[in-house]
């Protein structure tokens, strides 16, 4: 490892409520030469409550191949960069994989930190499964979205995805097609803030709730695995299937 050379933190930030950022983080973003945000904007508030005043540069999906060469660049001249996202852990459903793959190559050193991540609280809260569990983050939006339903179908542990308020109705009607309308379901919101809350029931009832109650903030959805019978009429079902999403 090049001595000289500085290195990359991933920093993750509180998902809602501040008292959840951790005294090393602080010191670390505080300490770093500079600070990337997926929006400045967004991050603004969090860095001036802790008192960090480091310069911070965005860095986000739709720039981070450009932005990464840069980085790079600065990372082999001795700088300490800090990563964030809007909040939780960079490079979880958000910006970062990239940058890491590219500081690798060039034997930068990456140190990520422990800390919030919005899927841990929602699975652990669930009341499904925790010992093997399945991350898919958000669906695809169009292209393969049915396949994937489709090849999830006979998975059998516990299952968790991401979801905006936009389309979580729309997402619930389609586990129902594909996974059946009595599949357990745990979907929680807003966590760790104010209005914080957690609606578990099959996929029709958890449907019918947020059809009359607010549907703000993000979600993230814990759906209970397929029981081996349940895997075996998927499979039966879906097994020949090609993709037809468009």
């Amino acid at each position: 490892m090049n001595q000289a050379t500085g290195k990359l933190y991933l920093v993750p930030t509180p998902i809602g409520n501040l008292e959840d950022m951790t005294f090393r983080a602080i010191r670390i973003l505080k300490e770093a030469d500079l600070i990337l945000a997926e929006d400045t904007r967004t991050s603004a508030p969090m860095l001036k409550h802790f008192d960090i005043q480091n310069k911070v540069f965005a860095h986000h999906q739709h720039n981070e191949h450009q932005s990464s060469n840069e980085i790079i660049k600065f990372l082999l001249m001795g700088q300490n960069i800090a990563l964030i996202s809007d909040a939780g852990t960079p490079a979880i459903s958000d910006p970062g994989f990239y940058l890491v793959r590219e500081a690798l190559k060039f034997n930068i050193a990456v140190e990520c930190l422990p800390g919030a991540t919005a899927f841990v609280p929602a699975l652990v809260n669930s009341g499904f499964p925790t010992d093997k569990f399945c991350f898919e983050g958000f669906l695809p939006l169009k292209k393969g979205r049915q396949t994937r339903y489709k090849q999830l179908a006979t998975e059998e542990r516990t299952m968790i995805l991401y979801e905006s308020p936009h389309r979580l109705l729309k997402t619930l009607e389609e586990m129902a097609t594909y996974w059946g309308a009595d599949r357990q379901i745990s979907v929680s919101r807003e966590l760790t803030k104010m209005f914080e809350e957690t609606v578990r029931g099959t996929v029709t009832e958890v449907k019918a709730y947020f059809e009359t109650h607010p549907m703000k903030g993000e979600f993230v959805m814990c759906v209970a695995g397929a029981t081996p019978a349940e895997g075996d009429k998927k499979k039966k079902k879906y097994g020949n299937d090609e993709e037809d999403d468009e």
